[in-house]
């Protein structure tokens, strides 16, 4: 990790090496800024020979599983859970599904998907699942994901750090905007696929004919991208009962929050120009020089509250004189927040920067807010609603890649800054009654609270990564999955229910499948590598990880392509909500909600520009575990209640299960 110096101090190093490059350096500075703005490769991070949505209107539906192969991978999901009494109890409610009840319900869901052949049949429930949730945002739902540091320590002065994101930001969302950015694909062999030939032929072709080009002659995979269109100018209303996804297309400013008072700057020109870098970076740099104290009355935390709380809250501020405010928040192109945090090395402490913080500097409900620490570590805090991590690590890749390969704000450029003008950045102050003050009070106390009842820890495993685990013929998802059940076993002697989320995105308005990664083979697999006097070979038990991992790769690719069972099941559920028949014995069944008391929770976010993600627990005696896979490393973020579950002591198991895989694999 670099040395993070003190803001002071790099300023003064990077003004004694300024002085070297005299006036003629400063000229070129500042020829440099003003021919910037109206210069199309400043305004662009990319420009594709194919549309961004080329793909978009041919992608293939979502198809609803055939209800006889769901119900058989419900009951292989239900086997390593269930005792068998158990389990001959839940195949008979099954069974009865299959013959009755699920065969009316199935058909139901068919015909609705027939009449709505624009989406697919899941995105609806999804969203309103999400919506309608009252649970508070911020560790229940908010993902986040921090980036690698710059190399050269100078880019992690928090001023150039955060002006440089902001930049990069602008120019995906203008890419995006104006369709030019490349459209999401996924390459098998991208050296094959990922050429000057596929981009000309797939631009060349009738647009109806080139998904099928691009699958069956290239091995290329074009993802939906409906999604994307949320990433700028969006926000999450608090309503009664059901949230709103809200967007402002036409605003051009973002948001900026420090010690919990917001700014409003624009960063968009009338003529739809991004403005150039030294511009923004002295807006940003009046806000670091401001030096008011904390907020007192910060409106940030309430977004932390239950969400008819919020919502109602909301509402009174509106009718006391703050509704222009608010909606300078909820539209604007996204919010950057300024901590006064010093990370240093203490990794958990950055973690519960970017997971939770303690919510008087933070807008939960925004669709994303880039946070920029003190000492220059900065990430990406998401509201979930509205999309998937997929388009969220897209634009997390693209960025980070921009803003180190094509910085557009440097060190030097600090000296050239002038005063921003008054007018150039507002000040959003806020009408606080007595009764908005007690709430944020009460808000404030009871976040606190659930905070310190969060349990954090992480590891990083060195010994082995992705390379390793192709050499030895397995699958690295299937080791960390088993790596996790191995752990808990450690810890509990006792398998649980797992959730594996993966993307349907090759689908239209595909969301989300689960991979239930706890099998009868993983089960096995962990018995008999901590059984006491173990009768079984190394080479016996190499061949069960094995056992395990094609297990996993099936499974996988099942729900990849749509075919799990949970977003069935809970469509089907959701049909029977708007009939009168007596509620299928299925749903019913105690091991129904069982296997969706989903006590490991747990999500990839492998890439090389991140450096740790997560999220916090979906239950509250379970695991949150965020899981990075790199060529030669492994790590994983894990998140508890600390009254149910020790973060810390699993991690210290999860590090036990590494080191007994990888000895029984090497």
């Amino acid at each position: 990790m670099c040395n993070m110096l003190s803001f002071s101090a790099r300023y003064n190093y990077t003004k004694g090496k300024l002085i070297k490059y005299g006036k003629v350096q400063t000229l070129l500075q500042l020829s440099r800024h003003t021919s910037t703005q109206k210069d199309d490769e400043y305004q662009y991070i990319k420009k594709s020979k194919i549309p961004t949505m080329h793909f978009q209107p041919y992608l293939p539906r979502l198809s609803i599983p055939e209800l006889k192969d769901t119900c058989k991978r419900y009951l292989n999901a239900q086997k390593p859970l269930l005792s068998h009494e158990k389990f001959a109890e839940t195949s008979s409610y099954v069974t009865e599904f299959l013959t009755k009840d699920g065969t009316f319900l199935q058909n139901k869901l068919i015909k609705k998907n027939s009449k709505n052949r624009h989406t697919s049949y899941i995105s609806e429930p999804w969203f309103d699942m999400y919506l309608r949730d009252r649970k508070p945002l911020p560790i229940n739902y908010n993902p986040f994901l921090v980036f690698v540091p710059e190399d050269k320590s100078e880019y992690n002065i928090q001023l150039v750090k955060a002006t440089n994101l902001i930049i990069s930001s602008l120019r995906f969302m203008k890419s995006l905007k104006e369709n030019i950015l490349p459209p999401e694909v996924y390459h098998l062999n991208p050296k094959k696929s990922d050429t000057d030939l596929f981009h000309t032929t797939i631009r060349l072709l009738p647009p109806q004919l080139t998904w099928w080009i691009a699958c069956v002659l290239f091995q290329a995979y074009p993802l939906d991208m409906s999604q994307y269109c949320n990433l700028f100018n969006t926000t999450r209303l608090p309503k009664l009962e059901k949230d709103e996804i809200y967007q402002n297309n036409t605003a051009r400013h973002i948001i900026v929050m420090r010690k919990g008072h917001f700014y409003c700057f624009n960063v968009i020109d009338k003529n739809g120009l991004i403005y150039e870098p030294k511009t923004i970076a002295t807006c940003m740099k009046t806000i670091l020089e401001d030096d008011r104290p904390a907020n007192k009355n910060s409106i940030g935390v309430l977004t932390t509250a239950e969400r008819n709380l919020w919502a109602n809250t909301r509402a009174h501020l509106s009718q006391i004189g703050n509704q222009e405010l608010l909606e300078k928040i909820d539209s604007a192109v996204f919010t950057m927040i300024l901590d006064d945090t010093y990370i240093g090395t203490d990794y958990n402490t950055l973690i519960r920067t970017y997971l939770h913080a303690d919510g008087t500097n933070r807008w939960f409900d925004k669709s994303f807010s880039l946070i920029v620490t003190q000492d220059g570590y900065a990430g990406i805090n998401f509201e979930h609603s509205w999309g998937d991590g997929v388009a969220v690590l897209r634009f997390f890749n693209d960025i980070k890649d921009d803003i180190s390969k094509k910085p557009r704000f440097h060190p030097t450029d600090v000296y050239h800054l002038q005063k921003a003008a008054a007018t150039d950045v507002k000040k959003l102050e806020f009408i606080v009654n007595d009764e908005i003050q007690s709430t944020i009070n009460e808000q404030k106390e009871k976040y606190i609270k659930w905070m310190e009842q969060l349990s954090i820890d992480h590891i990083i495993y060195n010994e082995f990564g992705k390379d390793e685990c192709k050499k030895y013929g397995v699958s690295p998802d299937a080791i960390m999955q088993l790596a996790f059940q191995l752990a808990l076993y450690y810890q509990k002697n006792c398998v649980a229910p797992t959730y594996e989320s993966c993307s349907t995105a090759a689908f239209k308005h595909g969301r989300t499948e689960t991979i239930r990664s706890c099998t009868v083979e993983t089960k096995t697999t962990c018995e008999s590598i901590i059984r006491k006097n173990n009768a079984l070979s190394k080479t016996a038990l190499r061949q069960l990880i094995i056992n395990c991992s094609e297990v996993h790769n099936k499974l996988t690719k099942e729900a990849a392509m749509g075919k799990g069972f949970d977003r069935h099941l809970f469509a089907l559920k959701k049909i029977w909500e708007q009939t009168n028949i007596p509620k299928p014995a299925i749903f019913e069944d105690p091991a129904y909600d069982y296997i969706n008391n989903n006590v490991l929770s747990t999500s990839t976010l492998s890439s090389s520009a991140v450096l740790f993600g997560g999220f916090g627990p979906v239950v509250n005696n379970g695991y949150g575990i965020g899981y990075m896979i790199q060529d030669r490393r492994l790590g994983a973020v894990v998140t508890s209640y600390n009254t149910h579950c020790d973060s810390n002591e699993y991690v210290k198991c999860l590090e036990q299960a590494f080191n007994n895989i990888y000895q029984i694999l090497t």
